[in-house]
C-alpha cells in the first residue's frame, strides 16, 4: 500500500497515500526554489510559476469537487428526465470537467516534485473520469445514432482506458501496491467492454433504451470518482481524527462496491431483459 506514514511537523516521509505531502512553509518553498535555480536555471521560471499556482489550483479543484458532490446527489434524487434532473446533471458534468482540467496540472506538479507514481495514478484517474464524463454526455446526445456514439472518439477513450489500466497494473506490481493493482481493473474492464460494444454495435442498437443504460452506467462511474476524492482526500483533511487505515481502504474501495450494487439494482428496473426467441413449430 502506498501510504504516507505519520510524521510530526513538516518532516517528509518516503511513502504516500496520494494526499498532499508534508506542509509547505515559506522556508521550505524558498529553499526548494533556490536549489532549483542553482541546479536547473533553464527550468527555474517554470518551477516558480507552478509553485505559486499550485495552491490556487488545489483550492479550485476542491471547490469544484464540492459542487460535483452536491449536484451528483441532487440529480440522483430528482425525478429522472425532469428539467431539474437535466439541468443539475449538466451542472454535475461541468463540475467534473473542472475537476479534470485542474487535475492535469496537479499531476504534472507531482511529477516535477519527484513523485512519478502519484503523478501516474492521478493521470489514470483523469483518463477514467474523462471517459465517464464523455460517455454520460454523448449517450444522451447520440441516443438515436449508436454508430455515432461508438465512433472514433469512443474508440479512442476505450483504448486509452485499456492501455492506462495495463500501465497502472504494471506500476502497481513494480511498486508493490495493491491499491494500484486493484484500481487498474476499472480501466481494463471499461476499455475491453467499450471495444466489445463497438465491434457489436448492432447488438447494442437492438437493445431498447440502450442509451439510458449507457448514461447511468457512466454516471455511476463518475460517482465513484467523486466519492473516492471526498472520502480519501477531502474528509481526512476536514476531520483528521477519523483518518486511518480503515478509512483509507473504505475511501478507495467503498464507492466501487456501492456502485456495483447500485448498478445491479438499477439494471433490474431500467435495463431491458432480452426475451428468448420463441421456438419454431415443427411442420409435418
Amino acid at each position: 500500500m502506498l501510504r504516507r506514514g505519520r510524521a510530526s511537523g513538516n518532516a517528509a516521509t518516503a511513502e504516500s497515500d496520494f494526499r498532499q505531502g508534508a506542509a509547505v512553509t515559506a522556508g521550505t518553498a524558498i529553499a526548494g526554489l533556490a536549489a532549483a535555480r542553482c541546479a536547473h536555471p533553464a527550468t527555474f521560471h517554470r518551477v516558480t510559476t507552478m509553485t505559486t499556482a499550485y495552491p490556487i489550483i488545489v483550492a479550485l479543484h476542491g471547490t469544484v469537487g464540492v459542487l460535483a458532490l452536491l449536484t451528483f446527489w441532487t440529480a440522483a434524487f430528482a425525478r429522472k428526465g425532469s428539467p431539474l434532473h437535466r439541468r443539475v446533471g449538466q451542472g454535475y458534468l461541468l463540475a467534473m470537467l473542472g475537476i479534470i482540467v485542474t487535475a492535469l496540472p496537479m499531476a504534472a506538479h507531482k511529477h516535477t516534485q519527484g513523485q512519478p507514481v502519484i503523478a501516474a495514478f492521478l493521470g489514470y484517474l483523469v483518463v477514467i473520469t474523462a471517459t465517464g464524463v464523455w460517455g454520460a454526455w454523448r449517450a444522451i446526445r447520440d441516443k438515436h445514432d449508436v454508430a455515432r456514439y461508438t465512433g472514433p472518439v469512443y474508440a479512442g477513450f476505450a483504448w486509452l482506458s485499456l492501455l492506462s489500466g495495463v500501465a497502472v497494473f504494471a506500476l502497481g506490481v513494480k511498486a508493490g501496491s495493491p491499491l494500484l493493482m486493484g484500481f487498474s481493473v476499472i480501466g481494463l474492464f471499461t476499455g475491453q467492454d467499450m471495444l466489445r460494444k463497438r465491434r457489436h454495435r448492432e447488438r447494442l442498437a437492438a437493445q431498447p433504451r440502450w442509451w439510458l443504460v449507457e448514461h447511468y452506467s457512466a454516471m455511476l462511474g463518475n460517482g465513484i470518482a467523486t466519492h473516492i476524492a471526498f472520502l480519501s482526500i477531502g474528509l481526512p483533511r476536514l476531520l483528521p481524527a477519523v483518518d486511518g487505515v480503515a478509512l483509507h481502504y473504505l475511501g478507495w474501495f467503498g464507492p466501487l462496491v456501492v456502485a456495483v450494487i447500485a448498478k445491479v439494482l438499477i439494471d433490474r428496473r431500467w435495463k431491458p431483459r432480452l426475451k428468448p426467441a420463441a421456438p419454431e413449430l415443427a411442420t409435418a
